[in-house]
């Protein structure tokens, strides 16, 4: 075995180990180092001097042995020596409170009777610092933010003798950011927050606080984007830096107030036709209001206002979408609801109101912008009659003759319903139709018509249509008069109401019948003595006729169909009143009188001849009438004669009569005017010659002859 070493020195720099120098053995190969506290023991083998013994307990005294080793063995352990363990480094528990300290604790080291601690910047600038304290904690001032900083702290003994170290690198919190910006986003409702950076910063975060509702944003740059704000809301922003050591303080809140929200609660109101009220709900952070109102033809207005109600103005028929936007210094609002409101149709124009019947107006109006259905209503003392229809046209019957009327036409839409404000036009319907209640006769040719009054202020015209023609008669009263008819006609009679409103229909007609004419021409012709032939021309209307001839004698009378009567029974030499009553199928009488009638006078009676000496006949008859004149007239083959006497007698003389031959011979008086008269009694005489130039004169009557 190898000798036994000499230990030389033995000392602790670790708290944790003794280190051991001796003199080297001559043959051995390795030592045992052997560190003893009590029963405990730890043994080390090393090659050569100096060696260490690991593991041991800080402050804490051993004996120490070495010895030496080869292939033979070991030998005796050298004579040994006391050495104790340096204490062991205080364990640190660093931070940085504020970006300017970094306070440091450890927890107490056995038999440390005090601590040295320095502090130094890890990148060499600046100055060292170091305090020495019997406390297990202390705090550095005044240091720069955010730095990294190394510190290295260790205790002593009583005796002064330092123990382990301990090293530690902490970086002081950073300081707080400066000249923080924000900037809002209004469309997208989010915040892009950025300052400068902080030295020593890692990390940086952004709390976006209102009320109770705190957003955080981090991040590792400069700036950082706040999404998802809520409209109509203030914010507070702060931003803090941190790093491994701590946060700095957050920097002064900013304030940042968001785009107001939509407004809501918006109400259209239509005060009067022609004016919107658009009102809403005031909103938080709203400085004012924008409202857009676009008609359904593309115009656009809009009003700007710090209230909460704008008014416009508005057509009829009009279909506007509204929208209402608040604004504030961080933008506009969103777009909220969007209303839609359709004004009431307009009112119909081009109105007109035509009269087919005293009861029935056909009313038209021009189309007008948003109605989809039109009614017609005709207010009046009796009611109201509607009528309804998609057309721009109406007809209202049954209404009441010669009456007013406020007929109205509303507009209806779908989407607003009616407009009410339609002025009604004053129409009055024409006159109801008289009722003709009486027709009378004033004259021959003069009808008067009555009728009813059932109308103001109304002109009633009567016409009397018939073949003939038409006639009329006009007056405001109930009856006028209708002239200068003419006789024989039939007609028709009616009356109509005028107004201004208008023309009734006719009243229901009455038939009407004049008398019949009176014919122009009467001719009274004498047959016989006693017979006289009247005819006449035809009167119109008239079916039959009735002749009278009157006189202190008597009267002859005769009713006919025809045209021509023959009355007997007439007396001679007398004058008569004619009269002629013309009368029609339905019984109306015309009385006509005429120029009165003398019959003829009467034939003379025995009437004879007389031969006389000189040839000559007289011709004797017994007069009727002394006053009356006579002729007589020989009719014979060898000539015809005739003589006339003065007035008074009742003979006169032909002379040179020539015999043998026979003669008709007729007295008969003589008229001032037209034909001889016929009907006077002819009697034959035969006048002979005996002898002589003249002969007998011979009177022959149906078979006889007489001689004179």
């Amino acid at each position: 075995a190898p000798d036994i070493p000499v230990i030389d020195q033995a000392y602790s720099k670790l708290s944790n180990s003794i280190t051991v120098e001796w003199r080297a053995v001559p043959g051995a190969t390795n030592y045992m180092l052997t560190a003893q506290d009590g029963d405990s023991f730890v043994e080390t083998i090393v090659k050569s001097s100096p060696g260490t013994v690991t593991g041991l307990k800080p402050a804490t005294l051993y004996r120490i042995t070495v010895r030496s080793i080869n292939s033979g063995g070991k030998s005796q352990p050298s004579p040994f020596r006391k050495v104790k363990t340096v204490l062991a480094a205080p364990i640190l528990s660093v931070h940085s409170p504020s970006c300017d300290s970094i306070a440091v604790s450890w927890k107490a080291v056995h038999m440390a009777a005090g601590f040295s601690v320095s502090l130094m910047r890890s990148d060499g600038l600046g100055r060292r610092l170091k305090q020495n304290t019997t406390n297990t904690s202390l705090i550095f001032t005044n240091l720069d933010p955010g730095t990294l900083y190394t510190i290295k702290a260790y205790a002593w003994n009583a005796n002064g003798m330092p123990g382990d170290d301990f090293t530690y690198n902490q970086r002081t919190s950073p300081n707080a950011p400066v000249d923080v910006k924000v900037a809002f986003n209004s469309g997208a409702l989010r915040a892009v927050v950025s300052w400068m950076p902080t030295e020593g910063a890692l990390t940086y975060s952004v709390t976006v606080s209102s009320g109770l509702l705190k957003l955080r944003c981090n991040t590792s740059s400069a700036s950082c984007v706040v999404p998802s704000l809520q409209c109509s809301s203030e914010y507070y922003v702060s931003v803090t830096a941190h790093n491994d050591a701590g946060s700095s303080e957050p920097t002064d809140a900013v304030s940042l107030k968001t785009i107001p929200c939509a407004p809501v609660n918006i109400s259209i109101e239509e005060e009067e036709p022609g004016h919107l009220l658009v009102s809403w709900s005031s909103v938080s952070l709203g400085h004012y209001y924008v409202v857009f109102v676009k008609s359904d033809d593309g115009l656009e207005v809009h009003c700007n206002t710090s209230h909460t109600q704008c008014h416009f103005q508005s057509d009829c028929g009009f279909t506007y979408f509204i929208s209402v936007f608040a604004y504030n210094k961080a933008g506009q609002s969103p777009l909220g609801d969007v209303l839609n409101y359709t004004t009431a149709p307009c009112c119909p124009s081009d109105f007109r109101a035509v009269f087919i019947s005293s009861d029935t107006v056909r009313v038209t109006w021009a189309p007008v912008r948003g109605a989809d259905l039109y009614e017609t209503r005709a207010a009046g003392s009796s009611g109201v009659v509607l009528c309804r229809d998609t057309a721009t046209a109406c007809t209202l019957s049954a209404l009441q003759c010669s009456a007013p009327y406020n007929i109205t036409v509303f507009s209806f839409s779908e989407a607003r319903g009616g407009n009410t404000s339609c002025a009604p036009q004053h129409v009055a319907t024409a006159p109801c139709s008289p009722e003709i209640k009486n027709i009378s006769k004033e004259g021959l040719s003069v009808i008067s018509v009555q009728w009813q009054p059932n109308n103001e202020e109304a002109m009633y015209v009567v016409t009397a249509r018939g073949e003939a023609g038409l006639w009329h008669c006009t007056s405001t009263r109930n009856s006028c008069t209708l002239m200068d008819l003419p006789c024989g006609s039939a007609f028709s009679v009616s009356a109509i109401a005028r107004s201004p409103a208008g023309q009734s229909l006719p009243s229901y007609s009455i038939p009407l019948e004049t008398a019949p004419c009176c014919p122009n021409d009467l001719i009274l012709t004498q047959v016989t003595q006693s017979v006289t032939n009247i005819s006449w021309s035809v009167g119109r209307g008239a079916q039959t006729y009735v002749t009278t001839l009157d006189s202190p004698k008597g009267r002859a009378k005769c009713h006919t169909l025809q045209t021509y009567c023959l009355l007997g029974c007439i007396t001679c030499g007398t004058n008569y009143t004619v009269s002629l009553r013309a009368i029609s199928e339905t019984g109306l009488t015309s009385s006509c009188t005429y120029q009165g009638y003398s019959s003829s006078a009467c034939c003379p009676s025995g009437v004879k001849l007389y031969r006389l000496s000189n040839n000559g006949i007289r011709v004797f008859w017994r007069a009727s009438d002394e006053t009356i004149n006579y002729n007589a007239d020989l009719c014979g083959s060898k000539g015809n004669f005739s003589c006339t006497p003065s007035l008074g007698l009742s003979h006169c003389d032909i002379t040179k009569i020539p015999c043998g031959d026979v003669y008709t011979v007729v007295v008969a008086p003589v008229t001032d005017k037209g034909p001889k008269l016929t009907f006077c009694p002819k009697k034959i005489y035969s006048v002979t010659c005996s002898g002589s130039s003249v002969g007998m004169v011979i009177y022959r009557g149906k078979s006889n002859a007489k001689h004179i």
